[in-house]
């Protein structure tokens, strides 16, 4: 890991300036230009694959398997941005043509790109997350210019990454400006303050996304700041399913919290089940065979047996199972306590630790379960396991306030890249409520614009009567899809 000087202000305000300079070429790319330029990134990324998962391997220790995945899953995202480019639906291209009759105007309306956009990159994905990830490659899409923040966590997988997208854009066509690099904390708080960039996208820490909210909001023009930050996702588990499939939840619940280390962000942190049920026996079973293994960073290292330690330091928690004992690394480790004890103290009780842990919290009933899932803050998903004939409208109803997936099988890792897909929640899962994976991840960076009795000369391209026929978009109030 080599560590590099921090980019200096002066160096921000040229990378800002060239991404200005090409920011209006990027609005103005017509759609197979643009598509085009983020499939050159894809195929960059694919050809490059052996020599980035080693540098990953080095500086993440994820492994040369999951590290190739998701590779597959970057390039994947960067094709799956192209398509949404193409098919022109992101763009609601809407006309409301002239009315004497009510002296009504004719109006035309799109989306636009709003300008250069800062992206901070995230340690527990080092592609998807990253330099390449979702964010950059939703930003691009939308017809902006890109300037990451490297993670310190791989530094120089993102040194290199950098140099693979720059060198397929410049042999793509794409314009100078097009997508750049800075390092160090302080640039990247200078970075989301300076006025050539228009909105910045985070996947990290609570405390570390809260700072540079606050900082995007309090410049003298206030921008978006569209943030990833901590998540519990609860699951809830009823008596009938603990009874019919107790021993098969246990087994996927351990699978699920100890992929990865327990470094997903959709991570199952707190189980809800049913007391006296047989389920704990089931899981402190279960996880004596299951492995940990090295954190990604020292820091997340250092915190994760201080959290243990802060839950297990409640009166109302005890320690149900470890998994294998490891020689370095985390071990798995499962937690139990009850569900009053979860509405007295929440802030102590469902505080996300990083890592390989969950905590089991025992139920008496909906009414003691819906106390406590009242006091569950907003996640990323929510996960029900129940049976067909269990009356748990008012508990769906608790998790849909309080999640933005929500699941009724299976376990919450894993996030598939699709359209119909939404990775967001209420605070402080994210900062919106928008999803930084899925097609509709795109929105975050355009902003809308109407012409007014505009020439027909004068409109974007995509607004003309020739070109809007051929792509979806609303008439007069009608929807019409070519």
């Amino acid at each position: 890991m080599t560590m590099a000087p921090a980019t200096t202000t002066a160096e921000i305000d040229v990378l800002t300036a060239a991404a200005s300079d090409a920011a209006p070429i990027w609005r103005a790319a017509d759609a197979g230009e643009r598509a085009g330029w983020l499939r050159a990134i894809a195929d960059a990324l694919d050809t490059h694959i052996d020599e980035l998962v080693t540098i990953a391997d080095r500086e993440t220790r994820l492994g040369e398997t999951r590290l190739r995945g998701e590779v597959g899953r970057t390039s994947g995202q960067l094709r799956l941005f192209a398509t949404v480019v193409e098919e022109g639906s992101y763009l609601e291209l809407t006309v409301d043509d002239a009315d004497a009759v009510s002296g009504r105007p004719e109006l035309r309306r799109q989306l636009t790109g709003v300008g250069p956009v800062a992206v901070f990159s995230a340690s527990n994905f080092p592609f998807a997350f990253s330099v390449a990830g979702g964010d950059t490659a939703s930003a691009l899409a939308a017809g902006n210019p890109v300037i990451v923040k490297a993670h310190s966590g791989h530094p120089d997988l993102s040194r290199r990454t950098a140099e693979v997208v720059t060198e397929a854009l410049r042999a793509a066509g794409a314009p100078e400006g097009s997508f750049a690099l800075i390092e160090g904390r302080e640039a990247g708080n200078a970075l989301v303050q300076h006025p050539a960039i228009q909105a910045a996208g985070f996947t990290g820490s609570v405390t570390g996304g809260r700072a540079l909210f606050d900082l995007a909001n309090g410049r003298p023009d206030p921008i978006a700041f569209y943030g990833e930050l901590g998540s519990i996702n609860p699951v809830v588990i009823t008596p009938t399913a603990a009874a019919a499939r107790g021993a098969a939840l246990a087994t996927g619940l351990v699978g699920s919290f100890t992929l990865g280390v327990g470094q997903f962000c959709t991570k199952p942190g707190v189980v809800f089940i049913p007391r006296d049920a047989g389920f704990e026996a089931s899981v402190a079973e279960a996880v004596t065979d299951a492995t940990g293994g090295q954190l990604l960073t020292d820091r997340i290292t250092d915190a994760f047996p201080a959290g243990i330690d802060a839950l297990l330091g409640s009166s109302s928690v005890e320690l149900l199972g470890r998994g294998a004992p490891t020689e370095t690394g985390a071990q798995p480790v499962v937690l139990a306590t009850d569900a009053a004890a979860v509405t007295a103290d929440p802030e102590v009780l469902l505080a996300e630790v990083f890592g390989p842990v969950t905590l089991l919290v025992r139920y008496d009933g909906d009414d003691d379960l819906h106390a406590a899932l009242r006091a569950v803050p907003g996640s990323l998903t929510a996960t029900l396991h129940s049976e067909e004939g269990d009356e748990v409208a008012a508990t769906l109803a608790l998790l849909e306030s309080r999640a933005g997936r929500v699941l009724f099988a299976g376990w919450p890792t894993g996030v598939a890249v699709t359209w119909s897909q939404h990775h967001g929640g209420p605070w402080p899962a994210t900062t919106s409520l928008h999803t930084s994976v899925g097609a509709t991840a795109i929105r975050r960076f355009l902003r809308p614009i109407v012409y007014q009795d505009a020439p027909a000369h004068l409109l974007p391209a995509a607004l003309r009567n020739e070109a809007i026929a051929a792509l979806p978009h609303r008439r007069n109030g009608v929807l019409r899809v070519p």
